[in-house]
């Protein structure tokens, strides 16, 4: 009697959840190595898409296969016979066979492959396979596959030249394994898969059912498919992103209320007097457009984005005295201490002689004193806190906090946004305005992807007084006339940031803290006031150490990027970063924001030795501008959305076939579409939307909040 065989038959359709183990024709040991690559489940399979298809040619004669290569991604299939074989041996072990098949000769070529040898026969027909590139001449193989004519057989693999599918591999499991079991069972999972998006809608826009889109991408039979096939999936990811920010709006809507926090003349007037200069009228343009939010019972979700130096401090600032004025509290929210600390010295000097309650809460604080914070914004005792991601902990709760500001929003998640929301107005059933702001530009397509649920200021310009600094970029062996030009305008009285990427020495041949301070005390520097700050200082020592800064006792500080946002020193008009190639290029541009506040002719020199395409562009970026919106499209080209703005950090889902850099035009589609959808079905509770909403909620739910809105 045969033996009951439990396992799914890859003739029939596949759930895209069956464990791999459990279909018939993978074997256990291919299961345990795809695992190594997080390949648990058939549908985890076919979403391992090819990083690049490579043009495979049907087997023809060398001579027709020498006129059609054009590139090195060709790969081809020869019949012929080995005319010779030889083996180089040295460093690298290299095989030479020499093949005919009477049309003309082709040159095969295995390195490091000693194996081979026993293999290759001279006189014996066979099949070559692999990719082939035109060398002096000649077509050539560079490690080919070899197969005798006995095993290859007497016809042809193929009809048809096709697109041979190149996997992400491991060294346990290789690419054309891989390809194997992915033709196993592409038809059956695509045969269970359910397109969510309508017929009228896809034909409307030109787009190929989902199961023959994952069928083109794993197996196209030409470009112009693949291509199809590609602009579908990348649809179906923007578009159900799109879906999660606009339900999320949608939910905020008309489900919140917030206090209204009106301004009137005798407000603003007060509020313009504790200024310590006169707004520009890019603050006051934004000014109006959050006060006139504020001013609704319905909760703002706002976006500030300006560039370095914009004044954007001054706009947070404002609300929160406005929050105040009507008699509510309000808190700042930052990424780091030495942040945080700065906005209280800021708000504290604005609001020296009033009634106003201000305090800092961050992870540094004694237990007393967080004790005393906690129990104060409780209370209501308390006005404004400005704190760090200490004010987002369990236990810190307000009275009536009608204003949470977030600043520098991408070091931040949506996760981390709704926790300060739900804070809350205490035993009240509203919840506080949201003013999030970043000195980051985002570039609009990454804005309307990972901020579509916020309404979005923009405040562009500086204000007076600042001056642009001019940027150098330099090899490390110029740092020696870098820092000797530095001491000249140092011994002038100017203060300097160097700044460097590691705390501690390392194994890198990276330069550090201490180390290079050391190096600067009795160099080019020596005789100056040198000190240094970073993250592990502690917040006495940090503070005491930028006052003197500040206060110009110390010329020098050598710092890692704990400065890289806030630090506002005007008398800082040099700044040098070393390994300048290892930082990406909103934080370069984030640091030579530290220099130019004052009204000294300022410099920043980046001392970089890339060896790398990438590191090349940026610091060619970095050098061609100082605008921070153009320094965002480059950087959002060059390193991809969840490098640069934290999309990964934020919780999302990453695309794995949308490129937010290439497929603006396909974004506005999806967002249209996303609109046009939530505002005839604001929860997708409509039949035609149940699986839309279930990939929704399983992709997006958790990380864009959705429902917990309240």
């Amino acid at each position: 009697m045969a033996s009951y065989d439990p396992r799914v038959s890859v003739s029939q359709p596949i759930d895209a959840r069956l464990p791999l183990v459990q279909i018939s024709g993978i074997g256990p040991r291919a299961v345990e190595r795809l695992a190594h690559l997080d390949l648990h489940t058939a549908g985890d399979l076919v979403r391992h898409l090819p990083m690049r298809h490579e043009r495979r040619l049907a087997e023809r004669t060398i001579a027709q296969t020498t006129s059609e290569v054009h590139d090195e991604t060709t790969n081809v299939r020869l019949r012929g016979t080995l005319a010779r074989v030889r083996t180089r041996t040295g460093p690298r072990t290299k095989i030479e066979a020499t093949l005919e098949d009477g049309t003309a000769t082709a040159r095969l070529v295995w390195f490091n492959a000693g194996w081979m040898r026993d293999k290759l026969h001279p006189g014996e027909l066979g099949v070559a396979e692999g990719r082939a590139k035109i060398r002096q001449g000649y077509l050539e193989l560079g490690n080919p596959r070899w197969i005798p004519e006995e095993r290859a057989g007497s016809a042809t693999t193929d009809a048809s030249d096709d697109l041979r599918p190149i996997y992400p591999a491991s060294e346990e499991i290789g690419s054309a394994e891989i390809e194997a079991i992915v033709k196993q069972i592409l038809e059956g999972v695509c045969q269970s898969i359910e397109d969510p998006l309508p017929a009228p809608f896809r034909h409307e826009r030109d787009l190929m059912p989902l199961a023959d889109a994952w069928r083109a991408m794993h197996a196209p039979n030409n470009h112009d498919e693949l291509a199809m096939a590609r602009r579908r999936l990348a649809f179906d990811e923007l578009l159900l992103l799109q879906l999660g920010v606009m339900m999320r709006r949608s939910q905020l809507r008309s489900r919140t209320r917030a206090v209204s926090l009106p301004c009137n003349q005798s407000i603003d007037a007060h509020i313009r007097q504790r200024m310590p200069f006169r707004l520009t009228a890019e603050q006051d343009r934004v000014i109006a457009e959050i006060v006139s939010d504020l001013a609704q019972p319905l909760a703002m979700n706002r976006l500030l984005q300006g560039d370095v130096g914009s004044g954007k401090t001054a706009v947070a600032a404002y609300c929160m005295m406005l929050a105040v004025a009507n008699g509510h509290q309000a808190a700042l929210v930052a990424p780091t201490e030495l942040l945080a600390e700065q906005h209280e010295r800021v708000l504290s000097a604005m609001l020296a002689g009033t009634d106003v309650k201000l305090r800092l809460l961050t992870g540094s604080c004694s237990e007393a004193d967080r004790t005393a914070i906690i129990a104060g914004l409780a209370r209501g005792t308390i006005d404004l806190v400005v704190g760090t991601h200490a004010l987002l902990e369990e236990g810190v709760a307000f009275r009536h906090l009608a204003l949470a500001v977030i600043d520098e929003q991408h070091r931040f998640g949506v996760r981390q946004r709704a926790v300060l929301r739900q804070k809350g107005q205490g035993e009240l059933p509203l919840i506080p305005h949201s003013l999030v702001m970043t000195a980051t530009p985002i570039p609009r397509t990454l804005a309307i992807t990972l901020y579509g649920d916020l309404d979005l200021s923009t405040l562009r310009g500086k204000p007076p007084g600042r001056t642009p600094a001019i940027t150098r970029v330099v090899d490390s062996s110029k740092a020696p006339e870098v820092y000797a030009y530095l001491r000249t305008r140092l011994d002038k009285g100017e203060q300097a940031f160097i700044v460097v990427p590691a705390v501690e020495e390392s194994e890198q041949e990276i330069k550090d803290v201490a180390t290079h301070m050391n190096f600067l005390a009795n160099g080019p520097f020596r005789g100056l006031s040198i000190s240094s700050v970073h993250g592990r200082v502690h917040r006495d020592q940090r503070e005491a150490t930028m006052q003197a800064f500040r206060s110009g006792v110390i010329s020098v500080l050598v710092a890692t990027t704990v400065i890289e946002v806030g630090v506002d020193v005007p008398n800082a008009s040099l700044m040098v970063v070393e390994h300048a190639e290892r930082f990406g290029l909103a934080q370069l541009h984030q640091l030579r924001g530290r220099v130019g506040r004052g009204t000294a002719a300022s410099l920043c020199v980046f001392i970089g030795d890339s060896t790398t395409d990438d590191g090349r562009e940026r610091l060619l970026a970095i050098a061609s501008s100082d605008d921070g919106f153009t320094i965002a499209e480059q950087d959002l080209k060059l390193r991809g959305p969840g490098e640069v703005f934290g999309a990964r950090q934020s919780g999302l889902a990453p695309f794995r076939v949308a490129n937010l850099a290439t497929d603006g035009e396909l974004l506005r589609r999806a967002r249209a579409d996303a609109q046009a959808w939530i505002e005839r079905d604001p929860e997708l509770q409509r039949p035609e939307s149940e699986l839309l909403r279930r990939k929704l909620m399983a992709t997006h739910g958790s990380a864009l909040g959705l429902g917990d809105i309240g």
